[in-house]
C-alpha cells in the first residue's frame, strides 16, 4: 500500500468539470444550487405505463431534451442512456474548456459506470426479433443492446482516441469508474479522463425493483425517501447521468483550466457477507473507506463531511451508519452526514457520480447538502445527519462512499484544491 500511497503524492488528479443531468436539475450550477435548497425531483411517471405497478413515482428527467445538446445529427440511433451520458459529457466538456484535439486525443479516456443502461434497449431488439422475425429487427439499434454502448458512443461523437472503459458493478460502478479514471492518469497512460456514471429509468429496471419490493409505497403508503429515518420503507427509483473531467494537475495548470476539487484517494473492497438485507455486511465499506483514506494520506479525523449511499432501506442506512462509527470513532458523532438521495432517489450504478458531483459543489460553495424528510429518529441511525436545509460551513474534504447489495463497496475522498 506504500507504493499506491506514494503515487498518489506525487500526482494530483483534479476535477476540471462537471456534467449533470438528474430529475432536480441539470448543469451543474443549476444542480448545486437545487440541492442547496433542498428539493426532491420525485413525480409520477410519464416514459412508461406504471398501471400495473402498485408504485407510481420515481425521479424521472422530465425535461430532457437531447437535442439542444448533442444536435440532430446520429440521435435517432442512440437510447436514453446513450443520449443521457452523451449530453452528460458535453456539459463537461464545456464547463472544464476542454478542446479535444489530434494533439490530445490520444491522452484523454472515458471511463463510464452502467449495469443497467442497456437493458431496456436489449428487451426491446429481442421483442422484435420474437414477435415478428429476426429478419425484421432494425440493425441500427444492435449498438445499443451492448453494455458499452454508452462509453464508446461518448468517444464516437467528441472523438476521442485514448482508451474507453465500461464498469458494472452495481451501485459503486460510477464510483468505481472514478476511481479507474484517476488510476490511468497517475500511471501516466492519460491526461484527461471523462468518468462517471449513467442509469436510465426504464419499465424493465423498474418491473425488477418493484418484483423485489424495494420501492417505497408498496404498502400502499405515498412513496417516501427519508435516509436515516425511522419512517423509510425502501427506496424511489431514480434515473441520471453525471460526468467529471479528471486531469493530470500539471496538464490543467498548462492548459489555464479551473481547478474545482482534486482526488486525493480511493478505495474498494468485496464484501462476501453482504446481502439485500446488509445485517452481516460492514467489513468490506470499512476496508474501502480505509484505503481512501491511507491513499488520500488523511487521518479519519482529517474529513469534514460525508455524502453517504444511504438510500431508505433499513438494512444499507444501518450498515453505513455502524461503519461510519467503527472508523471514525468518537469523531463520527461530530461529523455531518447527508444523503442526496433524498432528493435525486436511487439511480444505481450512476448514484455515485451524482453524489462526487454534490461534494464539489459543497467544497466550491461552502455548505452540505440536507437529507430532506429527516424527522423521526431510528435509534441505530444516530450520527449527525443534516436535517431539514442546507448547513452553510467551509469544508475541505469529502468521503463520499458507496455500498452495493452484490458485496462490491467503494470510497472516493475528494478536496479542495490547494495550488
Amino acid at each position: 500500500m506504500a507504493a499506491w500511497g506514494y503515487r498518489s503524492r506525487m500526482k494530483k488528479i483534479a476535477i476540471t468539470g462537471i456534467g449533470v443531468l438528474s430529475p432536480i436539475a441539470i448543469g451543474r450550477k443549476e444542480y448545486w444550487e437545487v440541492l442547496f435548497q433542498g428539493k426532491t425531483g420525485f413525480r409520477p411517471v410519464t416514459i412508461f405505463d406504471t398501471a400495473s405497478f402498485r408504485v407510481h413515482v420515481a425521479g424521472e428527467i422530465t425535461d430532457f431534451d437531447a437535442l439542444s445538446f448533442l444536435g440532430k445529427k446520429g440521435l435517432r440511433e442512440l437510447d436514453r442512456s446513450t443520449r443521457l451520458i452523451c449530453s452528460a459529457a458535453k456539459l463537461a466538456i464545456d464547463d472544464s474548456r476542454l478542446a479535444i484535439t489530434e494533439d490530445n486525443t490520444h491522452s484523454t479516456g472515458v471511463s463510464i459506470g452502467t449495469t443497467f443502461g442497456s437493458l431496456h434497449s436489449i428487451s426491446q431488439f429481442d421483442r422484435s426479433g420474437l414477435i415478428d422475425g429476426p429478419r425484421f429487427v432494425n440493425p441500427s439499434h444492435f449498438p445499443n443492446t451492448v453494455i458499452n454502448s454508452p462509453a464508446s458512443q461518448v468517444s464516437i461523437r467528441f472523438k476521442i482516441k485514448g482508451f474507453n472503459t465500461t464498469v458494472s458493478t452495481g451501485f459503486c460502478a460510477s464510483l468505481d469508474a472514478v476511481s479507474y479514471a484517476a488510476d490511468f492518469i497517475k500511471l501516466n497512460r492519460a491526461k484527461v479522463v471523462l468518468a462517471g456514471g449513467v442509469e436510465e429509468l426504464c419499465e424493465e429496471t423498474f418491473f425488477g425493483f418493484h418484483k423485489l419490493g424495494c420501492l417505497s409505497g408498496m404498502d400502499g403508503s405515498a412513496p417516501l425517501c427519508c435516509p436515516f429515518d425511522a419512517r423509510r420503507n425502501g427506496l424511489i427509483l431514480s434515473e441520471g447521468a453525471a460526468v467529471l473531467v479528471l486531469e493530470d494537475e500539471e496538464y490543467a495548470r498548462q492548459r489555464g483550466a479551473t481547478v474545482l476539487a482534486t482526488v486525493l484517494g480511493y478505495g474498494n473492497a468485496f464484501d462476501p457477507a453482504t446481502d439485500f438485507s446488509f445485517s452481516q455486511a460492514g467489513q468490506g465499506l470499512k476496508n474501502a473507506i480505509a484505503q481512501a483514506l491511507h491513499d488520500a494520506f488523511l487521518e479519519p479525523e482529517g474529513i469534514d463531511a460525508i455524502c453517504a449511499s444511504a438510500n431508505s432501506t433499513t438494512g444499507l442506512d444501518r450498515m453505513e451508519t455502524n461503519v461510519i462509527k467503527d472508523v471514525f470513532g468518537k469523531s463520527a458523532y461530530t461529523i455531518p452526514v447527508s444523503s442526496i438521495k433524498s432528493m435525486v432517489g436511487e439511480s444505481f450504478s450512476a448514484s455515485g457520480a451524482l453524489s462526487l458531483a454534490a461534494a464539489v459543489g459543497a467544497l466550491q460553495m461552502g455548505f452540505i447538502p440536507p437529507t430532506v424528510n429527516y424527522q423521526e429518529r431510528d435509534l441505530e441511525c444516530d450520527l449527525d445527519y443534516v436535517s431539514g436545509k442546507a448547513r452553510q460551513k467551509q469544508i475541505q474534504n469529502v468521503l463520499v462512499t458507496s455500498a452495493d447489495p452484490y458485496g462490491q463497496n467503494s470510497a472516493v475522498i475528494v478536496g479542495r484544491y490547494n495550488r
